[in-house]
């Protein structure tokens, strides 16, 4: 524990491309157990990804460290983006590290012409990712995606 202490303390946050190199590193990240019901494991979001071409897809490091992934829906033409998946490795939660990866993905989407706004949507249930989402900013829009609540973050 204390190592990821020391690695979140001086770390920078990066995404970077999963390559044939890396993509097994990020299939052996996990969400601790009591939060698998939000989230799909990486390897069927990295495999979803190759056949969706609207997928952007990253994985999130700390220095040299796998930490987590992300994934976007993104939609140039409408300019819309939806937040499809997200998550920090059990090991490397509560440092900090989400915060500066989804900050990392609104300017990625803030880049985009025309973009107004960035949609995720979340389980509504204890121990659920939407106060980590309102504490970024995030809003409830009323609306629901296949059960799930959506949240938007207006720029």
């Amino acid at each position: 524990m204390m190592e990821h202490q020391a690695l979140a303390i001086h770390s920078q946050v990066t995404l970077r491309e999963i390559t044939k190199d890396t993509v097994w590193s990020i299939c052996k990240l996990f969400v601790r157990e009591d939060q698998t019901q939000f989230v799909e494991p990486n390897a069927i979001s990295i495999s979803e990804a190759y056949f969706s071409k609207e997928a952007w897809f990253r994985a999130i490091y700390a220095e040299e460290t796998p930490v987590g992934f992300a994934m976007l829906e993104e939609h140039p033409a409408k300019a819309s983006y939806f937040l499809w998946r997200f998550m920090i490795d059990a090991k490397f939660q509560k440092f900090g590290f989400g915060r500066q990866a989804i900050e990392l993905l609104i300017e990625h989407v803030k880049s985009k012409p025309n973009t107004t706004e960035l949609l995720t949507s979340v389980v509504q249930t204890e121990g659920g990712p939407q106060g980590f989402y309102e504490k970024l900013g995030f809003e409830l829009t009323g609306e629901n995606d296949n059960g799930e609540a959506v949240m938007r973050l207006r720029f």
